[in-house]
């Protein structure tokens, strides 16, 4: 009965550019484009590009960005019009939003997706806020500094400094200052008037990089992007570089979209490290993301690392990047000496301690490196203290018996079937899923009730060591407790793979346990993934001339022990992307991963325009209801098999398909 009610009023559109170009927040790969709204003449003045706006769409109000104003529309209709203006502060640049398009068809994901990975969440408070005056005085050109041990290192730095597109992969020395080295190379940058980002895996490596742009910088010329630092301080940092008062950026994974204005170098440190490679969809790899923006702006690209990967090894051998390496001699004055000890090598384990945690060797080296009052770094794999167990007569893995689900009868129920671990010497053993206590367990193989460690994880380790090595102390690092530096005083370090602290002065030695657990995974990046954190470690002691010594326990692993004991990270990396070509695997092809139930798998495949020279891998069970399907295609193709994933996305999501089908492209692990 609202015969009688007036309607509203309909707004006066803007006298100009009244038509707002938006990427609606509405995650549906079917609505993956702009929509045109009217810009009302009360927000003309609010409703800028690159704004957050709210808006009616489908009869519910969203969020969305303005990607640009104009004169004209696509649309036949009538255009509804911007509901209201968030913020008039423009917090998507033209360069960021031309990205994330990129990105987003890469990677076979939608703009807005990639939109919610680049900005970071309004904070008004902070919005409102002054902004801090930024240096006024030039920042001088940098000397050379130590880039000159490396051969074409000054050659890159006066290229940065001229503001030429350089592209290079830097094999940094062991016991370099690395940090220093970027906040060289980020100096000669701002020098050039240009902007830089340096991306780093974690939040020790972005202190480090931190305290060494300030020292190179000066305070207030750089800011720090990490979801560590908290809502209101992370948005505080990113606005005072969206807004141009800062041209330099340290950041973890998300700032490879920092807005820095007019970028000229843009810097990764360690793009092996999984942590570069993000968890929400569309899934992009902080280098390749790198790579189309060194490629779109015109900038710089410093790929850099103590090991190499096969993607950086094939931007080199592509011509696309050169390579910055240090002369032989230069290398073996700064390489620790590495020792393998294991039944392939000519240091092997003597026969009674065969089965020993720890080998003669090892102990020996340790107890010289502690006694002339330098730290030892004992590497492990695993965390926790025996984390895998197995039955003690036929070695078969130790299973959970218990029950789940809510069935009222035990017959209706499921058996967990998750791994055993144990926290503890005297610890009884638990399950890792569900956390039952298997008090009474029994082999289901051979009906054995005791349990032997399969993995000993740091915690049994630091144990071990204290008895071994007593009146030393022991400091642990990992899991939740990961130390950022240590002294140089005598001690025993263990950490699990990329919790390695920095020693004051290097450390002595370091022990390298487990080399089977790290070779052995069933994943095509074992071994490259293997001689990257072996590496790593390494580089943290001092050099063969001081004493520094690695002592690798390994069981195999003969060319990835070799490349470390001639410090050879290229031609690791080149052998490893020949095997890669000669197998058809990624960098050298481009893969896909389809992840859900078979039903819905097939479905998604049957509305695919997917490109005609494709191989399809599998499918394989990854649980009782999922399956996973690869497909894999030239690089050439890489692009066309995005955009046909993502338009098969979009169908199944118009037509609102019950069952979800995960994509994605170029996937850290294959197996």
């Amino acid at each position: 009965m609202n015969a009688g009610r007036p309607r509203p009023e309909r707004p006066e559109p803007a006298a100009d550019n009244p038509v707002a170009r938006l990427c609606v927040d509405i995650p549906l790969a079917h609505l993956d484009r702009p929509f045109d709204y009217l810009v009302p003449a009360s927000l003309a003045d609010e409703v800028v590009p690159g704004s957050r706006v709210r808006v009616r769409f489908a009869g519910k109000l969203v969020d969305a960005f303005v990607l640009e104003r104009g004169t004209d529309t696509e649309h036949i209709g009538r255009l509804s019009f911007v509901d209201r203006s968030v913020s008039a502060e423009p917090v998507l640049s033209p360069e960021i939003g031309a990205l994330a398009r990129a990105v987003a068809d890469r990677w076979a994901g939608s703009l807005i997706d990639v939109l919610r990975l680049a900005i970071p969440p309004r904070h008004a408070r902070v919005e409102a806020e002054e902004p801090a005056e930024p240096p006024s005085d030039p920042v001088p050109a940098p000397e050379p500094d130590d880039w000159s041990r490396y051969t074409a290192g000054p050659a890159f730095l006066r290229a940065v400094g001229a503001g030429r597109p350089a592209r290079a992969v830097w094999s940094a020395l062991p016991g370099e200052g690395w940090p220093a080295r970027i906040a060289v190379a980020v100096q000669a940058t701002l020098a050039a008037g240009r902007g830089a980002v340096v991306v780093v895996p974690d939040h020790r490596d972005l202190d480090r990089v931190d305290a060494a742009l300030t020292a190179a910088l000066g305070p207030g010329r750089h800011a720090t992007l990490a979801a560590e630092l908290g809502p209101a301080k992370r948005y505080r940092s990113w606005l005072s570089v969206r807004r141009g008062g800062v041209r330099a950026v340290v950041g973890t994974r998300g700032a490879v979209f920092a807005p820095v204005q007019d970028v000229g170098l843009l810097v990764l440190w360690d793009d092996g490290d999984d942590l570069h490679a993000e968890p929400r969809s569309p899934y992009p790899h902080a280098r390749d993301v790198l790579i189309l923006r060194a490629h779109s702006a015109g900038a710089a690209l410093l790929l850099a690392g103590h090991a190499r990967t096969a993607e950086a090894q094939q931007l080199i051998q592509s011509g696309w990047a050169h390579e910055i390496v240090a002369e032989r001699a230069e290398v073996r004055r700064a390489a620790p000496r590495v020792v393998p000890t294991g039944d392939d090598f000519e240091v092997a384990r003597d026969a009674a301690a065969r089965s020993a945690r720890l080998p003669t060797l090892a102990w020996r080296i340790a107890s010289d490196s502690l006694k002339r009052g330098a730290p030892v770094l004992v590497q492990v794999p695993r965390r926790g203290y025996v984390p895998s167990l197995a039955c003690a007569r036929c070695r078969a893995p130790a299973r959970c018996s218990a029950l789940i689900g809510s069935a009222p009868q035990a017959s209706l129920r499921t058996v967990c079937q998750g791994p055993l671990s144990s926290t503890s010497g005297h610890a009884v053993p638990t399950c890792r899923w569900c956390g039952a206590i298997a008090g009474r367990w029994q082999c289901t193989v051979c009906g054995g009730d005791r349990l032997r460690a399969v993995v000993v994880g740091a915690g049994r380790t630091a144990e071990e060591l204290g008895r071994a090595f007593t009146g030393f102390p022991i400091r642990r690092s990992g899991g939740d407790s990961v130390l950022a530096e240590v002294s140089g005083e005598p001690a025993l370090v263990v950490a699990t793979p990329g919790a390695e602290p920095v020693a004051e002065g290097g450390y002595g030695a370091a022990l390298l346990l487990d080399a089977w657990a790290l070779l052995t995974r069933p994943d095509l990046r074992a071994a490259e993934e293997t001689l990257r954190r072996w590496a790593n470690a390494a580089a943290l002691l001092q050099p063969a001339a001081a004493g520094g010594t690695v002592v690798v326990v390994a069981d195999g692993g003969l060319a990835v022990v070799q490349a470390l004991l001639r410090w050879d990270p290229a031609g690791y990396a080149a052998r490893e992307l020949a095997e890669r070509a000669e197998l058809g695997f990624p960098p050298t092809s481009r893969m896909a991963s389809l992840t859900g139930t078979s039903t819905a798998i097939a479905d998604f495949l049957a509305g695919a325009r997917l490109p005609e020279q494709l191989e399809q891998l599998g499918p394989v069970p990854v649980s009782q209801e999922t399956e996973r399907l690869l497909l894999r295609v030239s690089r050439n193709d890489g692009l066309a098999l995005a955009r046909g994933l993502h338009a098969a996305a979009g169908v199944r999501s118009a037509r609102k398909a019950p069952d979800p089908v995960r994509v994605q492209l170029d996937p850290a692990e294959l197996g």
